[in-house]
């Protein structure tokens, strides 16, 4: 079998009422996604999705004509890649689908079969107020959740802890909390300072205290000394790595004392064979792992049958935060969102 083709379309979702991402101090007017379908001689096709794919062109003779099945050389020439350009993870995620559909078996089971439902958490994106979220919170348990994540903004600290604070009231001990700072790593133009490290350790004793399961990303991503502090001190988990570039950056981390939590997005940060490896080793040093997926339904198909395979969890991440990110507008280009027929609260390979 060869690759034929690797054919990206680009489509874009107008956003009216915006989305006010909680990380992105400018307001989301559209919303794009790149589908990527890789062709064969023999008929079969791939597709995912993720990363915008944008400068791909000029890669794309690294790939066709080769057997699709070799995929951990492809992974290899992904890496040197990313090295010059972008993240192009989404050409793997279509490779593995054609792996699978050879095989008639779901990727997941190709990555080892550990799994086959994992409970899905409600991840919320907007820094709204602490009633609006106590709601949110309660309509989440309502439609099957068991857990969700709160944002808060790095600039109005007191409003997002307040948020937790009536989730928490609201929501009892009936549903986890995760609460996210999103400080590993910023939006293009966006220089804003960091919490430090006082202020951020004076938080997570406080979340500590409100029985928050983890907290994410609370530092940049290399203060690796500063998030193995935060655990010592507070006794909260930690968890980060959505968008690491190496499977190094990550391996690190973990042996550093810095991360409970690890979270490599299979098609924006490491792919999905290098986090497989990432999973395994967590696993192995009795960490939790649970990748981040807030890309489309094709991305969070790809962290989800990598999850089922390595045995990750206790959660996966599923973006939703009506009426301003819902499956209808994360997965616009799908016939038919991802999670409409799924059991509430859990996701199935």
């Amino acid at each position: 079998m060869k690759i034929t083709a690797i054919r990206l379309d680009r489509i874009r979702l107008p956003l009216d009422p915006p989305l006010r991402a909680a990380w992105d101090p400018v307001p989301r007017q559209a919303f794009d996604a790149t589908l990527v379908r890789v062709e064969t001689d023999e008929g079969v096709t791939g597709y995912g999705s993720g990363d915008t794919m944008d400068g791909f062109a000029a890669y794309e003779g690294l790939f066709l004509g080769r057997d699709p099945g070799r995929i951990a050389r492809h992974v290899r020439t992904l890496e040197t890649i990313g090295f010059h350009a972008s993240r192009y993870w989404p050409l793997e995620a279509a490779l593995w689908d054609i792996a699978g559909k050879v095989a008639g078996l779901p990727v997941a089971a190709l990555f080892g079969g550990a799994e086959t439902r994992i409970p899905a958490y409600a991840s919320f994106g907007e820094d709204i107020g602490a009633a609006q979220r106590a709601e949110a919170v309660l309509a989440a348990r309502e439609a099957g959740f068991r857990a969700v994540k709160i944002r808060i903004g790095r600039g109005d600290v007191a409003t997002g802890l307040a948020a937790v604070r009536a989730a928490r009231e609201a929501a009892g001990d009936q549903v986890e909390i995760m609460v996210d700072l999103n400080q590993g790593w910023r939006m293009p133009g966006d220089i804003s300072p960091a919490l430090d490290v006082a202020a951020v350790a004076t938080l997570a004793s406080e979340l500590h205290d409100l029985g928050v399961l983890w907290l994410e990303e609370p530092l940049p991503a290399g203060d690796t000394a500063g998030m193995r502090m935060l655990r010592e001190r507070t006794g909260i988990r930690v968890a980060g790595g959505e968008m690491a570039r190496t499977p190094g950056e990550l391996l690190d981390a973990i042996g550093a004392g810095a991360l409970d939590v690890v979270q490599p997005d299979a098609v924006l940060a490491v792919g999905m064979l290098r986090a497989r490896t990432v999973g395994e080793y967590a696993l192995l040093r009795h960490r939790w792992f649970t990748p981040h997926t807030w890309t489309n339904g094709l991305g969070l198909l790809a962290s989800l049958h990598l999850v089922a395979g390595v045995g990750g969890g206790p959660y996966l991440e599923f973006p939703h935060d009506p009426p301003g990110w819902t499956v209808a507008r994360r997965d616009f280009f799908l016939a038919a969102p991802y999670g409409n027929n799924a059991q509430p609260g859990m996701m199935k390979p």
